[in-house]
């Protein structure tokens, strides 16, 4: 599962709007949409806050 299908059905699973999501995690409403669409260019500093307001973490690792 991909980043961004990760975020979306987390979001939903906790019962969370974007907008909720968003404001939980001091990020713009239009960032999490931007998440959730699978754009590449986020700041990691507001993804790493909604990662952690959904309870997410990112792991790096080096491939196979």
């Amino acid at each position: 599962m991909d980043l961004a299908s990760t975020v979306s059905k987390r979001r939903r699973a906790l019962h969370l709007t974007q907008l909720d999501a968003a404001d939980l995690a001091g990020v713009s409403e239009r960032f999490v949409r931007a998440v959730e669409a699978g754009k590449v260019s986020v700041q990691f500093d507001k993804l790493r806050a909604l990662l952690d307001t959904l309870g997410l973490e990112l792991t790096v690792r080096i491939k196979p």
